[in-house]
C-alpha cells in the first residue's frame, strides 16, 4: 500500500493545489465584497458586488473542473504505468473491479490529505495576498474574520473530486487482461481509437449541445447578466467533448508541429509517437490546453469588462464615477487567481511528462541499443515536450479567445444603456507572455525526463519490466 501511494504523489500535488485555491478563492472574495462594501462609492452600487459575487461563482466552479480534469488524467497516467503490476493480480486472482476500488480508495486518502493542506495553504496564501494589496495600495485595509466555516466547502469538493476522478481515471484497470502480466503493456493506437464509436460519439454530442448552449448564454446576456450561467455550463460541455475527443483531435496537431522541429531522427520520432500513442499524448496536451484556456478565457473576458466599464463610466458617471480603483484591485487579484488555476494545469504536462518517460524505460533502451546516443535521447524528449507546449498553446488560445468572448458578451451585455454585442478585448501582451510561458514550461518539463532518458542503460532497460 505504502508503494502504491508512493506513486500518487503527482495526485496530492493537484489536490492540495486546487484545495488552496478554492480556499484562498473564497477568502479573496470575501475581502473584495468586504472592500466594496466599505468604499463610499461602490458601496452605494449594487452593480459591482453583484457581478464580483457571478465572477466567483464561475471561477469556483472553474477550478473545481480544473482540478477533476487534471487529476483524471494524473491517475490515468499512473494507472498506465501499472498495467503490467495490475494484469499480474488479475492473473493471481485479483478481480478489475477490486483494483480500481483500490485506486479510488488510495484516491479518496490523497484528497483528504490535499484537502486538509489546502485550507492552511489557501488561508496562508490569502492573508499574504491581502497583505501585499493593502501594502501597495491596491486595496484599502479592511476587516476580515478568516475563521470562516465556508471554506471547508472547497475542502470537501477537493476530497470529492479527487474521489471521483481517482475512479474515472482509473477505467483503464477494466481492460487490464491477466495474459499481459507475461506480456508487453501497450496502450491502444490511433485506429482502435478512432474506433470507439461510443466515446467519439458522447464527445460529438457534447461539443454540439454545449455550442448551443453557448449561444443560448449569449443572447440571455442580452436580457440579464445570469446568462453567464448558461454560457459557463455550455463552456463546459464542449470543452468536456473536446476532451473525450482529445485522442482523435491532438495527435495530428502534435505531429505537424513536430515536423517543424527538423528532419532529424530525433525530431522525426518525437513527431511520430504523438501519433503512435495517442493516449498518452492526449493525457499529457489536455492539462495545458485546459491551462491556456483558461487564462485566455480570463483575459479576454477581462479585456472586455474593463473596456465596457469604462465606457459605461463615460455614459453613466453618477453611477461609476470612482470606480477605476476598485476595477483594477479586482481584475488583479482575479488574475493571480486564474494564474493558480493555470499552474494547476500545467502542473498536469510535468507529471505526465515525467511519469511517461519512467514508464518508457524498455523504449528508451531500445533506442539506445539500436544506435541513439544520449544525446538524441535528450534531444528527443525536448522535442516531445516542445510540441505538446506549442500545440497546446495555440489550441488553448484558439478556445479561450471563443470562450472568452462568449463569456464577456453573456455576463456584460447588458452594462451599457442598450443592450448590444461586445467587441472581444484582445490581450497581445497575454499572448506574448504565453509564448514565452510556453518556452520556460518545455524547459522544465523536459530536463528532468531527459536526464533520466540518458542515464538509461540499454541492457538494463531492455531487462525492466
Amino acid at each position: 500500500m505504502r508503494t502504491r501511494l508512493r506513486d500518487q504523489w503527482p495526485t496530492l500535488l493537484v489536490a492540495t493545489l486546487a484545495g488552496t485555491f478554492g480556499v484562498m478563492l473564497l477568502h479573496v472574495t470575501g475581502m473584495l465584497a468586504a472592500a466594496i462594501a466599505a468604499d463610499d462609492v461602490t458601496g452605494t452600487s449594487d452593480t459591482v458586488a453583484i457581478m464580483l459575487m457571478i465572477v466567483a461563482g464561475v471561477f469556483i466552479v472553474i477550478s473545481i473542473y480544473v482540478s477533476t480534469i487534471v487529476t483524471a488524467n494524473t491517475v490515468a497516467t499512473v494507472v498506465a504505468g501499472r498495467t503490467r503490476l495490475i494484469a499480474l493480480l488479475r492473473l493471481i486472482g485479483s478481480s478489475a473491479r477490486a483494483e480500481r476500488a483500490r485506486i479510488a480508495k488510495e484516491g479518496l486518502l490523497v484528497g483528504l490529505a490535499g484537502a486538509a493542506l489546502g485550507i492552511v495553504l489557501g488561508t496562508a496564501a490569502a492573508s499574504g495576498l491581502q497583505t501585499v494589496a493593502v501594502a501597495t495600495d491596491l486595496m484599502p485595509a479592511t476587516a476580515y474574520d478568516y475563521l470562516d466555516a465556508v471554506v471547508v466547502l472547497p475542502a470537501v469538493a477537493v476530497v470529492l473530486t479527487t474521489w471521483l476522478a481517482s475512479w474515472v481515471g482509473s477505467r483503464r484497470v477494466l481492460t487490464v487482461r491477466p495474459a499481459q502480466a507475461i506480456g508487453n503493456a501497450t496502450e491502444h493506437d490511433r485506429e482502435e481509437i478512432v474506433r470507439r464509436r461510443g466515446r467519439n460519439v458522447t464527445a460529438l454530442v457534447l461539443v454540439v449541445s454545449g455550442a448551443m448552449l453557448l449561444a443560448g448564454g449569449v443572447a440571455l446576456g442580452l436580457l440579464m447578466p445570469l446568462g453567464v450561467f448558461v454560457a459557463m455550463l455550455g463552456g463546459i460541455l464542449s470543452f468536456t467533448g473536446i476532451v473525450l475527443a482529445a485522442q482523435v483531435v491532438m495527435p495530428p496537431v502534435l505531429r505537424l508541429v513536430g515536423r517543424l522541429l527538423g528532419a532529424s531522427p530525433a525530431a522525426r520520432l518525437a513527431a511520430e509517437n504523438a501519433v503512435r500513442h495517442p493516449e498518452r499524448s492526449s493525457r499529457m496536451t489536455i492539462g495545458l490546453v485546459i491551462g491556456v484556456t483558461l487564462v485566455t478565457t480570463f483575459a479576454v473576458t477581462m479585456e472586455s469588462y474593463r473596456a465596457l466599464i469604462l465606457t459605461a463610466q463615460d455614459q453613466r458617471p453618477d453611477v461609476y464615477l470612482g470606480i477605476d480603483e476598485m476595477l483594477n484591485a479586482t481584475i488583479a487579484v482575479f488574475s493571480v487567481l486564474i494564474g493558480f488555476s493555470a499552474l494547476i494545469a500545467a502542473l498536469g504536462l510535468v507529471n505526465t511528462l515525467s511519469l511517461s518517460v519512467l514508464q518508457r524505460t524498455r523504449e528508451l533502451g531500445l533506442l539506445r541499443a539500436l544506435g541513439f546516443d544520449r544525446g538524441q535521447l535528450r534531444w528527443m524528449v525536448i522535442a516531445e515536450a516542445t510540441a505538446l507546449t506549442v500545440s497546446a498553446t495555440l489550441t488553448g488560445i484558439v478556445l479561450g479567445f471563443v470562450y472568452g468572448w462568449a463569456g464577456a458578451q453573456s455576463l456584460l451585455g447588458t452594462t451599457l444603456t442598450e443592450p448590444g454585442l461586445v467587441l472581444p478585448g484582445v490581450p497581445w501582451v497575454l499572448f506574448g507572455i504565453l509564448a514565452l510561458a510556453a518556452v520556460a514550461l518545455t524547459l522544465v518539463a523536459s530536463v528532468a525526463p531527459a536526464r533520466r532518458a540518458m542515464r538509461v542503460s540499454p541492457v538494463v532497460a531492455l531487462a525492466a519490466e
